[in-house]
């Protein structure tokens, strides 16, 4: 990211990625949120100081996915049960898609239910192995595929499902990646399976969902996408918003019915707006403000002099 800011922290319609991430967690029913952190953990704890369901575990040394999870497994010492694994820097993550990871492992039984996408272009995803009755063996990154692997479209989208003794008991086995001695999540795969434990990729996300960030340009595209979503969002509710290109509403804003947002306005984080108001042309309401039903924000031009 080029950037002295944890990745996490950088922020997607006015929130910090991570938040969006805890929020789908929270609203799929997750009972404790567990978040592993690293390189600036102080910054990342102090900026989520005042959500006291976050436990934090330290993961000292960064030696891959894998061993980030192991990491936690004192916090989870004696649960047994279901434990979703997903990245922070995944915040279009969907509650629906958590809620039905959950549910599709516990009615298998399988030790491992993940979800998956299919791109167009699958370039730099890991791809889904399956044999001829479509059965998951295996995830290949892409720089391990052979010819035949890179073809494959179907690509893991890093939303994982685990039975908690399983999990940890295929961690242990993980052998370290030979260049730079890092351990894969992705490994469980096909240690769970040699096992005979089942695994299973039966959750399908959309493309848009599988936009992680390791860049500003994806930064700058999964805000595209959030900005979207969230405008969608009250669209349905009954807001009317006039030219959706040129209006930006951050996250957490409630907007009543039959209020109409005109172009070139922005709308901070949390704000609320009351029913049947008028917001905008160039309008600019402040994160975290308040305006009753009827307001009217924004410049209006009345015979050629403008009006606020």
């Amino acid at each position: 990211m080029l950037s002295d800011l944890p990745k996490v922290l950088h922020e997607i319609c006015g929130r910090p990625m991570l938040s969006f991430v805890f929020n789908a967690c929270r609203a799929a029913g997750v009972d404790r949120l567990i978040s592993v952190v690293g390189y600036g953990k102080e910054q990342v704890v102090e900026r989520f100081a005042a959500e006291h369901d976050v436990e934090w575990v330290d993961q000292t040394e960064q030696r891959g996915t894998g061993h980030a999870v192991l990491c936690c497994r004192e916090a989870l010492k004696g649960f047994t049960g279901t434990v979703l694994v997903i990245a922070g820097d995944m915040p279009l993550v969907r509650r629906e898609v958590l809620a039905e990871l959950v549910e599709e492992r516990e009615r298998s039984g399988d030790a491992l239910t993940l979800a998956t996408t299919t791109l167009d272009d699958p370039a730099g995803y890991g791809r889904i192995v399956r044999d001829d009755k479509g059965r998951l063996t295996g995830i290949v990154e892409h720089r391990d595929c052979n010819e035949a692997q890179r073809s494959i479209r179907e690509v893991n989208v890093s939303y994982y499902c685990f039975d908690a003794d399983r999990m940890f008991t295929a961690l242990k086995k993980i052998e370290p990646e030979s260049t730079k001695g890092e351990y894969y999540l992705t490994d469980t795969v096909r240690i769970l399976r040699d096992g005979g434990h089942g695994v299973s990729a039966t959750v399908k996300v959309a493309p848009e969902d599988a936009l992680g960030i390791n860049s500003r340009i994806d930064l700058a595209l999964v805000g595209r996408a959030m900005q979207d979503r969230l405008q969608r969002a009250l669209v349905e509710e009954g807001v009317t918003i006039v030219d959706p290109d040129n209006t930006w509403i951050e996250a957490d804003v409630s907007i009543g019915a039959d209020t109409t947002v005109f172009p070139f306005t922005f709308i901070g984080a949390g704000a609320t707006i009351g029913e049947r108001s008028r917001i905008g042309p160039f309008a600019c309401v402040r994160p975290g403000e308040t305006l009753d039903d009827g307001a009217v924000v924004g410049s209006i031009v009345m015979n050629g002099v403008a009006e606020t």
